[in-house]
């Protein structure tokens, strides 16, 4: 697994056709990992009849909210939290 808890993470901004497991509200968002939940077959191969293989480690990631929707009149602290594939993150201010 490439990331660790409290690991500073950036989601990539692809936009590809098909089943796809990571939100589009989230894509190019920067986040934290709060847990790193193991490795799983990778749904976005099983979607087509594939076999998911090799396993893709999951990640819990928390995103502050206002960092999500630039009209957010809530706390500042509110959190969202997603599940993402690592193939969709790269380090915060680093390359893919």
């Amino acid at each position: 697994m490439r990331f660790r808890e409290g690991d500073r993470v950036r989601v990539r901004t692809d936009d590809r056709a098909g089943h796809i497991r990571t939100p589009a509200y989230i894509r190019g968002k920067s986040g934290w990992v709060a847990i790193a939940h193991g490795e799983f077959r990778n749904p976005e191969s099983l979607a087509y009849g594939g076999e998911g293989l090799p396993k893709q480690p999951l990640y819990l990631v928390g995103f502050r909210q206002t960092d999500l929707w630039p009209r957010y009149s809530g706390p500042p602290t509110d959190t969202l939290y997603v599940d993402v594939y690592e193939h969709w993150l790269s380090p915060e201010g680093g390359s893919a």
